[in-house]
């Protein structure tokens, strides 16, 4: 990160939150003349200097900052008690309290540190924490325990359940990924680290966390606040919000901690995890440990694991967490290795199958399918078959074909497969997308199901508990609709903004418009299909693709709690995994 001095830091404070300020303000904050603020503004770090908006002498972030006023955070902090030390640029904030904690307990104990940004972040396992200034929201804090270091392995639970009471008090709909991790769906938002020194007969924790502010659209696998706050209720809210609800849930949860330990708490914790009751992988050092049902965790934090074995007790922090979403049918040969391919409209994704399962799904556009023949060059020796679906057009197969040098087993739409009946009047004009949809949410639902994909297109797509596939719809999916208004109205070529209940902007009637649109094509198909089915049984919803956790957001609170709603990344590729089990 470029070097920046004290005026800078005070714009960016000034301009973080998002709302207009005057030129005038901002160049006495800058020391200097209104005509030099621009020259001024070029010195910012380049993902910086894209987002400003300048309107009638007014300047604007067009999204906020992590950033922070030192007497706003000061003034904030102190209401929960905790002493504060404001940093532009450290090496580490957990560095920073560890060592106030071996110089004194009491100097460490509550007190915080807020860095804007971190040259060497870290995070659990040994992983670095990577970020850009202003995107996430990082700070550490010491908390003196007279309890040995063996007694608070719960702890970095504690601090997570703290954290996702935090985000639901402000209306964000969060889980937990044991231990510690907060997660949207498959979508990582933060990650918390504790370490520990012992000093004069107690134990001073040191509580690391991290989370996703903000981050451009381009960040795969991630989630953040501000675009969880584009499908709540509510308007945003501030890094200071944030900050000063997350010290009050913290602060809370670490007093109960110490008075009653972590099992008043189990409840709770395991309402938040992700993955309780779920079939699971847990990896040590990238390969499979263990495999069977999250039964829970217990009073120290351990997770306990369901296995064919019987139940093992996982110890926090030493194994990493996966959903078990792609077991192979027996009829696969276990060494067998395997390509799988889904060609979209606008990118393509793979996955390299090994020893009956895959771990990862690599994408990229088709202008750039480089990665794929580098990965091809070091894992295609002793591949089975490059098997694939495709809506993307002959030209970009070709593409791909080309750059893995051998031909492609391209599948259509099929009249039947894994059981499953298609009732398409003609299936080669299925699009073999929504096909393998529908053939791999049977590993998620063996309910009547509705499956939806939002993607270039959105579809929606009805499947009966008795495996009838009864087509569905096929609608513009979110950038195409806002292209559509663009081109073809005079005064809606503008950006789009919030979804709301009750639109009063232009901007936010668009993104309210779109989303309403897809929330109500879900619900009239799962209206449709329970008639079909039966009232009594349950007709759950699949949903994949890149705007799916926004979908999910929007929908109704009584049609969440009423219905088993699944978010399922790659889809198509489990449609293929199935059936290439089944070949």
């Amino acid at each position: 990160m470029m070097s920046l001095k004290p005026p800078h830091w005070q714009v960016l404070t000034a301009l973080a939150d998002g709302l207009p300020q005057h030129v005038s303000r901002l160049a006495r904050l800058a020391g200097v003349k209104p005509q030099q603020l621009n020259g001024f503004w070029q010195q910012m770090p380049p993902h910086i200097r894209g987002l400003l908006r300048q309107q009638d002498g007014q300047w604007r972030l067009v999204r906020p900052l992590a950033l922070f006023d030192r007497e706003v955070l000061e003034k904030s902090a102190k209401a929960h008690g905790f002493q504060t030390a404001l940093l532009h640029e450290c090496v580490s904030s957990n560095d920073e309290i560890l060592s106030l904690a071996r110089e004194s307990v009491q100097k460490a104990h509550k007190h915080l540190c807020v860095p804007h940004f971190q040259s060497k972040g870290r995070g659990r396992q040994g992983r670095t924490w990577q970020h850009r200034l202003g995107e996430c929201l990082m700070f550490s804090f010491g908390w003196a325990f007279d309890k040995p270091q063996q007694e608070l392995g719960a702890l970095s639970l504690v601090a997570a359940l703290a954290c996702h009471r935090a985000l639901a008090a402000l209306g964000l709909n969060t889980q937990i990924k044991w231990p510690n991790d907060l997660v949207v769906g498959r979508d990582k938002l933060g990650g918390i680290l504790i370490e520990t020194v012992r000093n004069s007969g107690q134990t001073v924790a040191v509580v690391g966390i991290g989370i996703n502010f903000v981050l451009p659209k381009e960040v795969e696998n991630a989630a953040s606040v501000q675009a969880l706050f584009q499908t709540a209720s509510q308007r945003g809210a501030s890094a200071d919000k944030l900050l000063a609800t997350l010290l009050g849930e913290l602060d809370s949860a670490f007093r109960r901690f110490e008075e009653q330990g972590f099992t008043p708490m189990l409840a709770d914790y395991q309402a938040a995890n992700r993955d309780h009751g779920r079939a699971v992988r847990l990896l040590e050092d990238g390969k499979t440990a263990y495999e069977g049902e999250v039964a829970g965790v217990n009073g120290q934090g351990a997770l306990l694991l369901d296995t064919a074995d019987g139940r093992k007790t996982i110890v926090c922090g030493e194994i990493s967490l996966r959903p078990n979403d792609n077991p192979l049918p027996e009829k696969i040969v276990r060494n067998c290795r395997y390509l799988l391919l889904d060609g979209g409209n606008s990118q393509l994704k793979w996955a390299w199958v090994e020893n009956g399962s895959f771990s990862e799904v690599g994408r990229a556009p088709y202008r750039d399918l480089a990665r794929l023949g580098e990965e091809w060059a070091e894992r295609s020796e002793g591949l089975k078959k490059v098997v694939g679906c495709a809506v993307c057009g002959d030209a970009k197969k070709a593409l791909v074909e080309a750059q893995i040098g051998c031909s492609v087993e391209w599948l259509p739409s099929m009249g039947q497969a894994l059981g499953v009946r298609n009732h398409y009047r003609n299936p080669a004009e299925h699009g073999a997308d929504r096909w393998f949809n529908a053939l791999g949410s049977r590993r998620f639902s063996s309910n009547a199901c509705v499956v939806v994909s939002c993607g270039t297109a959105v579809t929606t797509d009805a499947l009966t508990d008795d495996n009838h596939y009864l087509g569905g719809t096929i609608m513009p999916g979110f950038h195409l609709m806002k292209e559509a208004m663009a081109l073809k109205t005079a005064n809606l070529n503008r950006p789009v903004g919030k979804v709301y209940a009750f639109p009063t902007t232009t901007s936010n009637a668009l993104a309210s418009g779109m989303m309403d649109a897809v929330c109500g094509s879900l619900m009239m198909m799962h209206g449709r299909l329970q008639n079909k089915v039966g009232e009594g049984k349950p007709v759950d919803v699949v949903i994949t693709g890149g705007g799916a956790a926004k979908v999910v957001q929007a929908l109704p609170e009584k049609f969440l709690a009423e219905n088993n709603v699944k978010i399922v990344d790659n889809l198509v590729i489990y449609g293929l995994l199935s059936w290439i089990g089944q070949a």
